[in-house]
């Protein structure tokens, strides 16, 4: 698809008037003559095309004065899968922007992460999407804004700050302008009871057909590390490390969006506790393009044929994934479980569960920069590679705005990290959708399988038409194999 779609307006006309879900996020179709803007699968008739005008962001189209629709409420469809793929300037910002970066810090820190002036960021952003950072960062907090609305029984006061708000008058300004009503009559519009607080917040996460939800939930839940992650009565389950404080989520797939059940201890995290969940679970990913691209290989169609839309197994925490990386070299999945496990119990933060079996954080790098490497039971090269990086994590930046190239740089110049612990990190904590692990056992194993070349070289030759996909080409790899990761668990206790 094009990264400028909106400007596109016969293929957005052709779009909406065939209610194409497949385009929800990439554009918005703003109407003349009702002052609204949909999405382009708003079920509602569409209008004529000579009355429409697309937006690139939600936000363009909240600057130009139109307000969200009631029907199809595009504040809450997927998100832009470019900003997944997009390793320049915009495509970090908008990763940032998600992970709460200006509601914490303003555009100046959102400016410094990124290494460019606070001119330079707005510049770019306007450019493509028609709106700056505090915009952008706005229709973030409406839509939060929105959720705490319709699920939950708390004060609009309370909503207010927890939405990011720096006061109750601009709440309620902010409401009547993005979706038409002010929030007492918005949440006697809810269709589900609010809930005390207490009870928590459910949350529904769409995500783009088709959705093959066995690999993502099967490798999270294979590679769970005792205390953080469990899988429980259908549910994927884990702790969060939040800016105000640690969270609790349950993840369960569903047929047309993921169910989540947030439990916060800071109701001011909620929007960066949904964004991590759907970078998680890669749910912003256009699988109709990536599964395209890879089926013209004669020997990837079938695998595509029989399990599309595959995603890539994400992070909520890129250093905490730089780590268990590090734990996972050359060993089985269950022995890296074992020793992430032990340095949870020993480092990790203890928190409260009542619902389950969660009982720490992973530790930060603050922690595990205490630990003792004789105490590790592996051996002592692991044993430097791991404190090496661990002293290094500080000047690295994995988060979702994080430098793709530069952190690949950065890690290799480490002692024992060599090709896969850099592209494991690449893929699944800097989100990198081309990262490439050609000397992955299973990845060998399976080319053998499909006669595909298994020296590394070879097949990093022969993968080069699976770019810029090549991280969802070793999702369809993994397949092949006989391995947990592989499948979406039962309903046991885990």
């Amino acid at each position: 698809m094009l990264v400028d779609m909106h400007s596109d307006t016969e293929r957005c006309v052709r779009a909406v008037q065939s209610r194409d879900a497949r385009f929800d996020g990439w554009f918005f179709t703003a109407v003349l003559t009702t002052g609204i803007y949909c999405r382009p699968s708003c079920p509602v008739a569409p209008p004529k095309a000579r009355n429409m005008r697309f937006y690139p962001s939600a936000a363009a189209a909240q600057q130009a004065g139109f307000r969200a629709c009631k029907r199809c409420r595009p504040d809450a469809s997927p998100g832009s899968p470019q900003w997944n793929e997009r390793a320049d300037l915009v495509g970090r910002a908008m990763r940032l922007i998600a992970d709460g970066v200006v509601d914490n810090g303003g555009v100046p820190a959102l400016a410094a992460r990124l290494g460019y002036s606070v001119r330079q960021v707005e510049r770019q952003l306007r450019a493509e999407l028609g709106a700056g950072p505090l915009a952008l960062a706005r229709a973030q907090r409406a839509q939060t804004a929105r959720v705490l609305i319709e699920t939950s029984a708390l004060p609009m006061t309370e909503v207010a700050m927890a939405s990011g708000f720096g006061s109750i008058r601009t709440f309620n300004d902010t409401v009547r302008e993005v979706f038409g009503l002010n929030p007492t009559d918005l949440r006697r519009r809810a269709a589900a009871p609010v809930r005390p607080v207490a009870a928590g917040l459910t949350v529904r996460l769409p995500f783009r057909a088709p959705f093959t939800p066995s690999n993502v939930f099967g490798h999270l839940v294979a590679t769970a590390v005792p205390g953080v992650e469990e899988w429980r009565a259908g549910t994927y389950r884990r702790t969060l490390r939040l800016p105000n404080g640690p969270g609790v989520v349950a993840l369960s797939p569903r047929p047309d969006h993921v169910r989540c059940d947030l439990s916060l201890s800071d109701l001011r995290d909620l929007s960066v506790a949904i964004s991590r969940c759907r970078r998680l679970l890669d749910l912003d990913a256009d699988p109709i393009a990536i599964d395209e691209l890879l089926a013209r290989d004669p020997v990837l169609a079938p695998l595509v044929l029989a399990d599309p839309g595959r995603r890539v197994p994400h992070t909520v925490d890129g250093d905490e994934m730089a780590v268990r990386a590090v734990l996972g070299q050359q060993v089985s999945t269950q022995a890296a479980r074992t020793h992430a496990g032990r340095l949870v119990q020993a480092h990790g933060t203890p928190v409260t569960d009542p619902d389950g079996g969660l009982t720490h954080l992973f530790p930060d790098v603050a922690a595990l920069a205490e630990l003792d490497p004789e105490r590790l039971a592996f051996p002592r090269s692991r044993r430097t590679t791991l404190t090496s990086l661990v002293a290094a994590l500080p000047g690295i930046d994995l988060s979702p705005g994080g430098d793709w190239h530069a952190a690949r740089e950065d890690l290799a110049a480490l002692p024992g990290i060599g090709p896969w612990t850099v592209e494991t990190i690449a893929m699944r904590a800097l989100g990198d959708p081309d990262a490439f692990v050609a000397t992955d056992l299973g990845i060998r194993v399976a080319a053998g399988h499909l006669g595909l070349p298994t020296a590394p070289a070879a097949l990093t030759k022969y993968a080069a038409p699976w770019r810029p996909w090549r991280s969802y080409a070793v999702q369809y790899l993994w397949a092949t194999g006989d391995h947990p990761i592989n499948a979406l668990p039962g309903n046991e206790d885990r």
